[in-house]
């Protein structure tokens, strides 16, 4: 595995994390009862990006260590994510 295909990976992995950690723990104006002009209540009302980007950073690191180990190694490969060579017509 090259060094760009283990950034890349990284990256994937960091935004699906990132989408996952988004909506835990973020209060909504309409739940704050300080709506802003111009805006739905249930828009953000702290959403506190800097902490997220670090949790996100911390579990997306635990998930690609060994996702990248299972590539170099040869655990995960293309033959694995054919599924339909698994489950085909023809299993």
């Amino acid at each position: 595995m090259a060094l760009t295909s283990a950034i890349v990976v990284f990256a994937v992995t960091w935004f699906l994390v990132l989408f996952c950690v988004l909506p835990f723990g973020t209060p909504s104006q309409g739940e704050m009862g300080e709506v802003s002009p111009g805006t739905p209540s249930s828009a953000p009302a702290n959403a506190r990006m800097k902490r997220k980007f670090l949790i996100t950073t911390l579990i997306a690191f635990v998930i690609w260590v060994p996702l990248c180990l299972g590539i170099i190694y040869g655990y995960i490969n293309a033959d694995t994510m054919n599924l339909y060579k698994r489950f085909g017509p023809d299993s």
